[in-house]
């Protein structure tokens, strides 16, 4: 079993720890190897050949590791080393609990759902991204933009307000969280689009099937921002359109707790722990 372990570059104790679970592992006859986060052509190749990915860090760094991952339909365990860790299956106290059940497979695979954005520009498709939290589109220095909406062909509304969410249930936790948007649990094959500080326009979040289709027209007097799970931030221009929809490949985290887990850790992390 090839096992690769990923720590953060910022953060003193990630290296470390790294080590010191890639010796626990080498002990349990795994093979293992060590990369940054942020060291992307290596992950990328390594992550080919592995059966595992153990994220060091917050869910920043699980999100940057998803996009390495999920081509390679390799699975993630999280060790939360940062100030929330929704993501995260371990702590840095009992990381080897957890991947002892593992190796003994005593673990269930929980399957997450991720978006893709793909950007036009006169009709000419530019690039695409895909994010696993969310997906936003707005204006910078709180300048409003104007977002035509259809949703599977048929137009929907206009947004005029500072950004539009387009979150997964995993994202639902997050921005769209902060910004007022439905808490989504992550089994559920859905997605939703959330207006941030609506003028005179629809302000309610959208909740849409997992096959749906979103098309999204620009119009500004200023250039826009698309931004994928706050690591991709592009330049959109006025009349540029936005495609979102389900991502081939879903995002694969192992766990080894009760299948309803959710609830109770978003209270935790709420601070309404029982």
């Amino acid at each position: 079993m090839i096992i690769g372990i990923l720590h953060h570059p910022h953060k003193p104790k990630s290296l470390p720890l790294a080590e010191k679970i890639a010796r626990w592992l080498d002990a349990q006859h795994c093979q293992t190897w060590l990369s940054s986060t942020w060291n992307e052509e290596e992950v990328h190749r390594h992550t080919a050949e592995s059966d595992l990915l153990v994220v060091l860090g917050g869910d920043g760094s699980i999100l940057r590791a998803a996009r390495f991952a999920v081509p390679h339909r390799a699975p993630i365990i999280g060790v939360n080393m940062g100030r929330i860790g929704f993501l995260s299956e371990a702590t840095v106290e009992a990381w080897d609990d957890v991947l002892t059940r593992f190796l003994e497979e005593r673990y269930w695979v929980e399957r997450r759902l991720m978006l893709q954005a793909a950007h036009f520009r006169s009709g000419k498709k530019l690039r695409s991204y895909m994010a696993l939290n969310d997906l936003v589109i707005g204006g910078p220095h709180a300048r409003v933009v104007r977002l035509d909406l259809q949703v599977d062909g048929q137009p929907i509304t206009t947004y005029t307000a500072d950004s539009l969410i387009a979150a997964t249930p995993t994202g639902s936790t997050a921005y769209s969280m902060a910004a007022g948007g439905p808490l989504l649990p992550p089994e559920l094959r859905n997605f939703l689009l959330l207006p941030v500080a609506p003028y005179l326009s629809l302000d309610r979040a959208l909740v849409l099937h997992e096959e749906a289709m979103v098309r999204i027209r620009i119009r500004t007097d200023h250039e826009a921002l698309l931004t994928a799970d706050g690591q991709d931030v592009i330049p959109i221009k006025s009349e540029d359109e936005i495609l979102i929809h389900k991502h081939s490949h879903e995002a694969s985290f192992i766990r080894v707790g009760q299948r309803g887990y959710f609830y109770n850790r978003l209270m935790k992390r709420l601070g309404f722990e029982r």
